[in-house]
């Protein structure tokens, strides 16, 4: 994968590292950083006030009891949590002559995307049940709610726009900006695999360790398909085929397996 700048031998005109690290500390502060730091005090706090296994992690929660005014708020926190997405697109463009396109943030290849998307959902969410099953026999994952919002017309709606927000807003930010802005740094490929990987899981400590190492280790291996075929929107279909399962399916599936509704 390609910049402009570096098709046209532009490198010399790369900006300082100095603005590029800024530009990718004003991303993640805004974003994926900032609930990185919150989930790791959040983790802190449940650790030292009882065990993990106790404890249960709701998500998916109401923000109103007057239906309206709790779907404006639902709406309005999928819409302003894509901002940094749209930030992270204008400064890649902007700062490295890098466009939607050259992510593979497009439709060009659906049915390829849509296959890849779905072989890696497969893998990814049994490999997920086992790690939450595996976490909660060790007492170190709590048990999850994800889903709280009372039952009306526009809950699955807005749990599957919820889902197309983390997916979008994950995969834009984990793979196609930290990717690029670690290779217009000259960091090293796989460097920048396991730290965005780190990344990725430290944002889900909240649930404990088990979601921590599982999604680390999504984090690893998405990092390592992108890095091959250069192409965000397969990843994107398959995290938000894992929420959106996770989301709606389990509402219905959850209690069964022991993950709360």
């Amino acid at each position: 994968m390609q910049s402009n700048l570096e098709k046209n031998g532009l490198l010399g005109a790369l900006p300082k590292p100095r603005q590029l690290r800024f530009e990718v500390f004003l991303v993640l502060a805004l974003c994926l950083g900032q609930s990185a730091v919150y989930s790791i005090v959040s983790f802190l706090d449940k650790v030292s006030r009882a065990p993990l296994g106790e404890q249960t992690t709701s998500m998916n929660n109401p923000r109103s009891v007057r239906p309206w005014f709790d779907l404006t708020y639902q709406l309005l926190d999928i819409f302003f949590a894509l901002i940094p997405v749209v930030l992270a697109l204008y400064l890649l463009l902007r700062t490295l002559g890098i466009g939607p396109r050259q992510l593979g943030l497009d439709f060009a290849k659906p049915w390829r995307d849509l296959a890849w998307g779905t072989g890696l959902f497969l893998v990814m969410g049994l490999g997920t049940l086992g790690i939450y099953a595996a976490g909660r026999t060790l007492g170190v994952t709590t048990a999850l709610s994800v889903v709280n919002l009372d039952d009306y017309w526009w809950t699955i709606p807005v749990l599957l726009l919820s889902a197309v927000r983390h997916a979008v807003l994950e995969e834009v930010i984990m793979l196609g900006f930290l990717f690029a802005y670690g290779k217009a740094l000259r960091l090293s490929p796989w460097f920048i695999v396991i730290a965005s990987a780190l990344l990725r899981g430290s944002y889900h400590l909240y649930q404990g360790v088990g979601p921590f190492i599982g999604n680390a280790l999504m984090g690893a291996i998405f990092g390592w398909f992108y890095l091959k075929y250069g192409r965000v929107m397969p990843l994107v279909i398959a995290h938000f085929l894992l929420d959106a399962v996770g989301f709606v399916g389990f509402a219905l599936l959850g209690p069964a397996i022991g993950i709360g509704a």
